[in-house]
């Protein structure tokens, strides 16, 4: 069983809290900008195991082809994929493999879903308090990331047990 998601990684920078010197006024560099791009993923919480692609959109089209390529990944592998109730994951134009069978999720309850705290966890180590540059540098750091990250920490990442308190 997989749980997927997807997010928005983007060039707009994310001022997060941090400790300065008490009395010395500290600036913080901030980026506005409007590029972004998607990362799909679908993590195997109880093995570790992901399938992540960035993506330039989110939209049936888009979803139909991580699908597609979730599918090849999986071989002969059946498999159920837990996701959320997105427009364009119930679209009638969806093309759901034959291996691959989907559960949604109720409506509005993202902390059902262990790929949110993914999110999280590569947003306070990438993003907050950081600019990058163009779009491109902010991609090859987010794959960069993404290749690094081994299935003993997508597993203690994505732990179910905070859907479980």
């Amino acid at each position: 069983m997989f749980f997927f998601d997807e997010a928005r990684f983007g060039t707009h920078s994310n001022v997060g809290h941090g400790w300065f010197p008490r009395g010395i006024r500290t600036g913080v560099k901030a980026k506005l900008g409007f590029q972004n791009f998607y990362l799909y993923s679908a993590v195997e919480v109880g093995s570790g195991r992901d399938f992540t692609l960035l993506m330039p959109k989110v939209n049936t089209a888009t979803m139909n082809e991580y699908l597609s390529q979730l599918s090849r990944e999986l071989g002969e592998r059946q498999t159920i994929v837990v996701m959320d109730c997105a427009g364009w994951h119930r679209s009638g134009s969806l093309r759901v493999p034959q291996n691959i069978e989907i559960l949604y999720l109720p409506p509005y309850s993202p902390e059902l879903n262990p790929v949110e705290k993914l999110w999280q966890y590569i947003k306070s180590h990438l993003i907050k308090n950081k600019i990058y540059e163009s779009i491109e540098d902010l991609e090859n750091a987010v794959c960069a990331f993404i290749q690094n990250f081994n299935p003993d920490s997508i597993r203690r990442t994505c732990s179910l047990s905070h859907c479980l308190n």
